[in-house]
């Protein structure tokens, strides 16, 4: 098993806590939601490697607006995020669909086949994607 490590891209010299909204970017991305997310000012942190209560708690979940994985094989992380943060708005933006035992769990699966990663992220940010 390979050791999960959080990674945030724009971090902040100072230690502070973000300004702005927090995506943790769990898995892959190659669609590129997280980076459509930072286009519009939200802070990315992102998980590579196992999403662990550990791993979420290092990227800050407890302080982040979203939680974007793109590997659904890792899906057991959003029942994890929500514990962590409840308040956390649980997106999956990945072909494959979500597992059964997760599927109530998550606010919002999107197939990028049908929606742009620049799409999720405007609506996301615009609020009219709410949980």
């Amino acid at each position: 098993m390979a050791d999960a490590t959080a990674t945030t891209d724009d971090a902040r010299p100072d230690g502070g806590r973000a300004e702005g909204r927090i995506a943790v970017v769990a898995g892959p991305d190659e669609h590129g939601l997280g980076e459509e997310l930072a286009a519009l000012g939200v802070e990315i942190r992102r998980i590579e490697g196992l999403v662990t209560a550990d791993a979420l708690s290092e990227a800050g979940i407890d302080e982040a607006a979203y939680f974007v994985l793109t590997d659904v094989e890792e899906a057991t992380g959003i029942p994890i995020a929500k514990e962590l943060n409840p308040d956390v708005l649980a997106v999956t933006y990945a072909e494959r669909s979500l597992p059964e035992f997760v599927s109530g769990v998550a606010d919002l699966a999107v197939d990028p086949a049908l929606m742009d990663p620049e799409l999720v992220a405007e609506e996301l940010e615009n609020g009219t994607i709410d949980g």
